[in-house]
């Protein structure tokens, strides 16, 4: 099973409002957007799911992995729009190096990240990126 929330109530951040929408990335959309199957904007903040990592899209080392990485882009915009989310601070860290916030995201006590790893578009995420391409 996935890093859980060290205390969901006391990390839980406010649910999605399901009258918003969460849209793909682009070189104009960076609010409420998907970056790819891993990193995602959300009032304002990139949100980096911290249970989990999914194929590169942008910066993919094989075809496979450029493929993979757009199924696991386009499935994340689908699992957050469906219905409302919750994000919860991360147990070891608030932040990565990259500057973007550590969440792990659920739905009815579930990890998004658990589905996406079910469905074969990310993995476990290990501490350090591993390739995705053999």
């Amino acid at each position: 099973m996935g890093q859980s929330p060290a205390s969901p109530s006391a990390n839980r951040i406010l649910p999605f409002n399901k009258s918003g929408y969460i849209g793909t990335c682009s070189v104009f959309l960076r609010s409420d957007c998907v970056v790819d199957g891993d990193t995602f904007y959300y009032q304002g903040q990139k949100i980096r799911i911290a249970d989990i990592d999914a194929p590169e899209t942008d910066s993919a080392q094989c075809a496979s992995e450029a493929e993979r990485g757009e199924r696991a882009k386009r499935r994340l915009r689908e699992l957050l729009n469906e219905a409302p989310f919750e994000l919860h601070g991360y147990a070891s860290r608030d932040t990565d190096r990259y500057g973007r916030k550590l969440r792990i995201v659920t739905r009815g006590g579930r990890s998004i990240g658990d589905t996406l790893i079910a469905e074969g578009l990310a993995r476990r995420w290990s501490g350090k990126r591993l390739p995705w391409c053999i």
